[in-house]
């Protein structure tokens, strides 16, 4: 029974996607509301971004200096390590699983929330492609937007250790600057922005489809924002693996 309700899931979800990814019938319309979804999901998740980030960077200056205890360990390995931690995941899929309870619910709440005030049934009376109509917009928004918070991410983290090593005694700053500029790889940072650009269709995606297929009331909307974010959580874990696979190799 599982596996055929995954399978019906997944046609459902495959068949939604054919209708999401159609030319739009209005132009200048489209672009209004692309523009409007990009302060929706994109700019209002910044502040989030932020500050779970330098808090982020901090804990993870802070752990490394007091475990790295080794005397055979470099000086600058306490910055060395916060970079490609922040790098190779927390500012990608870490991130993005945060995200996905934040953008992914409120995506799935109120295409749901349509649903059961049949305004997308309106929609479909109308002759317009709901599907389209609704979600491409949300998809493309952050989309565009999403490597703007990895490097927002990225910088502030980098900043909470600097503050770790600025205002305690645990770490000089010039060593963990040296840590940070050591051994840099370019490749990371695409790496990086890359999964996260995979992992953005993942969240609104997932969560349009929860949300557009919701039956009932209230209580329904509800339940397809907590299953569109524990969904997209597990496929964002599954992604990660296999593009660090594909990437990294």
């Amino acid at each position: 029974m599982i596996i055929e309700s995954s399978l019906t899931t997944f046609g459902q979800y495959c068949i939604f996607m054919c209708r999401v990814f159609t030319p739009p019938q209005k132009w200048r319309v489209f672009g209004r509301k692309l523009l409007q979804e990009i302060g929706k999901l994109g700019l209002d998740s910044i502040p989030l971004t932020i500050v779970i980030s330098i808090f982020i960077g901090a804990f993870i200056c802070i752990q490394m200096q007091l475990n790295m205890t080794s005397p055979m360990m470099p000086a600058y390995s306490t910055g060395l390590a916060t970079r490609d931690i922040l790098l190779l995941e927390f500012s990608s899929a870490v991130l993005c699983l945060i995200l996905s309870g934040k953008v992914g619910s409120n995506i799935a709440s109120e295409i749901g929330t349509m649903r059961v005030t049949e305004q997308i049934d309106a929609l479909e009376i109308m002759g317009i492609n709901s599907a389209q109509f609704l979600v491409l917009t949300k998809i493309l928004a952050f989309m565009f937007f999403i490597p703007v918070l990895v490097v927002f991410s990225i910088a502030t983290g980098l900043f909470g250790g600097w503050f770790i090593a600025a205002f305690t005694d645990m770490i000089p700053v010039s060593r963990y600057i040296y840590g940070i500029q050591t051994m840099f790889v370019e490749w990371y940072v695409w790496y990086t922005i890359i999964k996260a650009l995979v992992f953005s269709v993942i969240i609104t995606s997932v969560a349009s489809y929860y949300g557009y297929y919701v039956k009932g009331g209230a209580l329904d909307v509800g339940k397809a924002s907590t299953n569109a974010v524990v969904a997209s959580s597990i496929l964002i874990l599954l992604f990660d693996v296999i593009l660090t696979k594909l990437l990294m190799q």
